[in-house]
């Protein structure tokens, strides 16, 4: 396996390590290391330029992230959700940010809280990003979601489920989920929310995680 991403070097271990975890991210979110790839501690610490401590360290963190597993014999691997796994993350997610919506329907001033997320919708469309950075605008967009609404139980919950979030933007490869990561799929939930419309954002967030969820299995299940 080759490792095509730039040294790390002239850092402090905490910063290797944080830096390590970003570019191993970057690498599985863009489909570079794909679902199913077998990650050697050796090919990647030569790769990134970092000791192996320093690179377990970043490898334990997306197994927390579930983006990372451990076959039966203890080997790490990109994670490959199943198409139930695939159902069942998007049906939490769903619940997760349909409450968000609801929330900020009944926000009374919601201007601000549009013009943020109007400002999310803008990194979505530009199109000169690399899949990384594509991926990183997406989840940015329903991150501030929850966030807005000032529910820290909420944003938790969010953010525990964003690593499985990340596995099945990879599951899907980089054709459909730039279709799922369209801006325009994402403007509905935004115009119902400014117009404090609960019902509909609920409805339009509903379909939103649906249908994503539904493309990605129907194309793993094909």
């Amino acid at each position: 396996m080759s490792l095509d991403v730039p040294a790390l070097t002239g850092v402090d271990r905490q910063t290797l390590r944080e830096q390590s975890l970003q570019k191993l991210r970057e690498a599985i979110s863009s489909g570079q290391l794909a679902p199913g790839t077998r990650l050697i501690e050796t090919e990647l610490s030569e790769a990134l330029s970092v000791s192996r401590g320093t690179l377990r360290e970043a490898l334990r963190h997306l197994v927390q992230e579930g983006l990372v597993v451990a076959d039966e014999r203890g080997r790490l691997l990109v994670r490959a959700l199943s198409p139930a796994e695939v159902g069942d993350i998007f049906a939490v997610r769903g619940a997760l940010e349909s409450l968000a919506v609801e929330t900020l329907c009944a926000i009374p001033d919601r201007t601000e809280i549009v013009r943020q997320l109007r400002e999310s919708i803008d990194r979505l469309r530009d199109a000169d990003q690399s899949m990384g950075e594509r991926v990183e605008a997406d989840l940015a967009f329903h991150r501030r979601l929850c966030e807005l609404t000032g529910n820290q139980t909420l944003v938790q919950s969010w953010e525990h489920l964003s690593g499985l979030t990340r596995a099945t933007i990879v599951r899907s490869g980089p054709e459909q989920a730039l279709r799922n990561m369209d801006w325009q799929r994402h403007l509905p939930i935004v115009d119902a929310i400014e117009a404090g419309d609960a019902g509909r954002a609920r409805e339009v967030m509903a379909s939103h995680m649906r249908e994503t969820a539904d493309r990605i299995v129907a194309l793993l299940e094909d």
